[in-house]
């Protein structure tokens, strides 16, 4: 089939799967009023593929046809370079608020696909090979895939896998004659009411002998027992004007409940290899899926940096304080753009001709983005101050009797109408301040894992890799000098 269609795509939703909200089963997440919003923005995605299809298809060297470029397996720095036009224009659809476009797991589905070879591991010959064959078969359908890494919290005294006795994480119970049968839950399933199947693969490493916890495999979403519990919706049904961000991109989070689900032996990729396990992410997966996400921030701050200009300008606010936030917004933008480019020109190939990208830059962005993020939310907040809150809606502007009013007492400055002000600081508000912008910052926060963590892998890495040697090249030796005699008795 290629590349899908958006009504290809919403068709495919409609496939009888359990998904939770608010305590009811949903029916048909297309037409639900909290969750068809974001299912269309997904379409929208699909039809990008067409409308943009210089940058988002590539042809299949295997079948000749158009197809996905985020599920092909870059073989060239000219295929990364195509990969970034298509993450931009992406990206530019939902500023980098829907974090999980589709895009997100197809690239780690890919990676992991041309480094079969570390999948083969310890005599898992089998689940590597079926992992390349679930790759093809997205390469020729087009899923859109979620993915589900940790462990519930339950005790953080504990191991994730020992907590709640051994029953809450994720792990195998059983042997089938079709395949495996697992037990347990999964979070954050960021996309999970919107995907066509779910790619569980490992995230944080675990204990050497936690045999049955070591799963990876890949399901549809229909898959009895398979149960998708949403946290609470931030989807806005009030018009784009009013909230032009959580009325259409409010990707929802999920909780997946694997309630004794039947995975099939061609759909498992790794059944009870702690080592393999503890592996796979450690072999590229930064160098390759940092390259998606450092691309949705680079899109994100962009809009971000042009919000909060767009913002003062409408308030007249040029002075020190105003230049140097924005300044600061600028400097966050630019440093990832860098980041980006520095790690696309040193692109390499990693082995089994795959090409990825230089992996430094991406270990230095990997922990400072969650910690820029919150930052930036801040400064539009610091830039609006009351200004985000005394917003008319759009509800207000078509009313004959109050738009008088609002044209003359919500005008900004410069000539600013009072719609195209209004129209800005609802959207910063949107952005920074709704239950969608508070989730969000919460997503960039943790969403590569702890800040904390991830700065410590990086200083361990460094070091590992070697090379610093400046530090002895500066400092002058000790001066041989003879002992003085009275220290020497």
């Amino acid at each position: 089939m290629g590349a899908r269609t958006g009504q290809q795509y919403l068709a495919g939703l409609r496939d009888g799967r359990e998904v939770w909200l608010n305590g009811e089963r949903v029916e048909d997440v297309t037409a639900h009023p909290e969750l068809a919003a974001a299912a269309r923005t997904v379409a929208d995605l699909y039809d990008l593929q067409h409308t943009a299809a210089a940058d988002c298809l590539a042809r299949d060297p295997e079948s000749g046809q158009p197809v996905n470029v985020s599920l092909l397996i870059p073989r060239s720095r000219a295929d990364l370079e195509h990969r970034h036009r298509a993450f931009e224009r992406i990206a530019r659809r939902t500023v980098g608020l829907m974090g999980r476009s589709p895009d997100y797991v197809n690239v780690t589905l890919a990676g992991f696909a041309g480094r079969w070879d570390v999948w083969a591991r310890n005599g898992n010959e089998r689940g590597a090979e079926n992992l390349v064959r679930y790759h093809r078969e997205c390469v020729r359908r087009d899923p859109c895939l979620t993915h589900a890494l940790i462990h519930p919290t339950v005790d953080k005294a504990l191991p994730d896998v020992a907590a709640g006795g051994g029953t809450v994480a994720l792990h195998k119970v059983a042997d089938t004659d079709k395949g495996i049968l697992v037990r347990g839950a999964r979070a954050l399933a960021t996309l999970a009411p919107f995907a066509d199947e779910i790619f569980v693969y490992p995230g944080q490493p675990i204990p050497k002998d936690a045999k049955p916890y070591a799963l990876a495999f890949a399901i549809p979403m229909n898959t009895p027992g398979l149960k998708v519990l949403c946290r609470d919706s931030f989807a806005s049904r009030r018009p784009p004007f009013d909230h032009p961000f959580a009325s259409r991109f409010d990707e929802q989070d999920a909780v997946i409940i694997f309630d004794d689900v039947e995975v099939p032996a061609e759909r498992v990729f790794l059944d009870g290899d702690p080592e393999v396990y503890n592996t796979v992410m450690a072999t590229g997966w930064v160098a390759n899926i940092m390259q998606q996400a450092s691309v949705r921030a680079q899109v994100k701050l962009q809009f971000a940096y042009e919000l909060g200009t767009a913002m003062a300008r409408a308030l007249g606010a040029d002075n020190e304080t105003t230049r140097e936030l924005l300044g600061e917004l600028w400097t966050y933008y630019e440093l990832t753009r860098a980041a980006v480019r520095a790690a696309e020109a040193d692109a390499r190939d990693w082995g089994n001709g795959v090409w990825l990208c230089d992996e430094r830059p991406f270990r230095a962005l990997r922990p400072t983005l969650p910690r820029w993020f919150p930052r930036v939310n801040e400064i539009l907040k610091l830039l609006g101050a009351h200004n985000l809150l005394a917003t008319p809606s759009a509800a207000e502007l078509a009313n004959p009797a109050l738009r008088p009013l609002i044209d003359q007492y919500y005008q900004g400055a410069g000539g600013t109408s009072a719609v195209e002000r209004i129209r800005l600081f609802r959207a910063a508000w949107d952005f920074v301040g709704t239950g969608l912008g508070g989730r969000n910052e919460l997503y960039e926060r943790f969403y590569l894992a702890s800040a904390a963590r991830t700065y410590q892998i990086a200083h361990l890495m460094a070091q590992r890799e070697g090379g610093w040697t400046l530090l002895d090249e500066a400092l002058p030796p000790f001066p041989d000098v003879p002992a003085r005699e009275d220290a020497a008795s």
